[in-house]
């Protein structure tokens, strides 16, 4: 048996992105479809090498993009309609566990890397008027993040840029998740 280490991280962060994804009521999919999704594009790759990604902040949302893309073209493929919203949770979850919880949370790229986003971040957010944008958070709720579009999946995003610090990581947004609970 040839079993690797990069085999088994991939596994967990696949099965657990999958779960964390797969499960709102609009868009509902099996584990092994996640883990298909998530191998057909390319992720297994990315499992401890944070070489592949992109240098530069200013990069990372078009790097996103692209990937979400690529999620929601592998989902079609076995029939589910995934919205930028599914498919940056799954991307976001996977990352999460790989490269933030990995052991790569001090890399300035890996800094890069969007939160999960989730009702339990939006409503916190909003509760707590982060940055001042309750109006913002609360629109953003309202649509509900597993039917998000680029645009209001972005917008998110660059809220959370306008509050989280240049030196700090976007991650430190998740103070507000209260999931853990």
């Amino acid at each position: 048996m040839n079993y690797t280490i990069k085999e088994h991280k991939f596994r967990f962060a696949a099965w657990a992105s999958s779960r964390a994804a797969g499960t709102s009521p609009l868009c509902r999919f099996k584990v092994n479809q996640g883990i298909e999704i998530l191998l057909n594009s390319g992720l297994l790759d990315y499992v401890d090498n944070v070489e592949l990604l992109p240098e530069d902040k200013s990069d990372m949302d078009c790097f996103h993009e692209k990937m979400r893309e690529n999620i929601i073209s592998e989902a079609g493929k076995l029939g589910l309609d995934f919205t930028h919203g599914v498919a940056a949770k799954l991307l976001n979850m996977y990352f999460k566990i790989i490269f933030i919880c990995g052991g790569h949370e001090v890399n300035k790229k890996v800094g890069y890397l969007h939160p999960p986003i989730d009702a339990v971040l939006l409503d916190s957010l909003k509760i707590n008027n982060v940055g001042g944008l309750k109006k913002e958070w609360n629109k953003s709720a309202k649509i509900r993040w597993s039917k998000f579009t680029s645009n209001d999946y972005q917008n998110v995003i660059n809220n959370i840029k306008l509050v989280v610090k240049d030196d700090k990581p976007l991650w430190v947004i998740e103070n507000y998740w209260q999931g853990y609970q």
